[in-house]
């Protein structure tokens, strides 16, 4: 079955606030071997310029995966997701993600495509500060393989 094209363009209501801690940026950073200092140094972060550690770019998955759940979960999209693959993700920042940034995601469903049996699936997260500070817009493609 086809997912509902009428998801195209939807959004949801912004997610609790998730408090970004330094120990968290630190095991992230450890998990995906990034060793520049400013992952794991507050002094050194302070004295490139930012307010604490600060996060490793694709940090934001953390926070958009578990946000996502909103779009993938909804039984009437027809996401069957243990038929889905990875296809893309995307990031475009406004300013780094810093250890104590508290953070919404609102997620939206950009576009839903259909080609050689499999559907495609564009999510668009808009990362802000609880004050409504843009952080970074995340996209990810979710492909639902075909049933053959």
């Amino acid at each position: 079955m086809p997912l509902d094209q009428s998801f195209i363009g939807r959004s949801w209501p912004a997610t609790e606030p998730y408090q970004v801690g330094r120990e968290k940026i630190r095991e992230f950073a450890r998990a995906i071997g990034a060793t520049d200092v400013e992952y794991h140094d507050p002094a050194a972060a302070r004295a490139l310029g930012y307010a604490d550690v600060v996060a490793p770019p694709t940090f934001p998955v953390v926070i958009t995966m578990a946000a996502s759940r909103q779009i993938v979960e909804d039984p009437a999209l027809g996401l069957d997701y243990s038929r889905v693959v990875h296809g893309d993700q995307r990031f475009a920042y406004s300013r780094p993600v810093v250890a104590g940034d508290e953070l919404v995601c609102v997620n939206s469903v950009d576009e839903i495509t259909s080609r050689g049996g499999h559907d495609f699936l564009t999510t668009r997260t808009e990362v802000t500060t609880v004050a409504g500070e843009p952080v970074v817009t995340v996209w990810s493609k979710l492909v639902q393989r075909g049933e053959h």
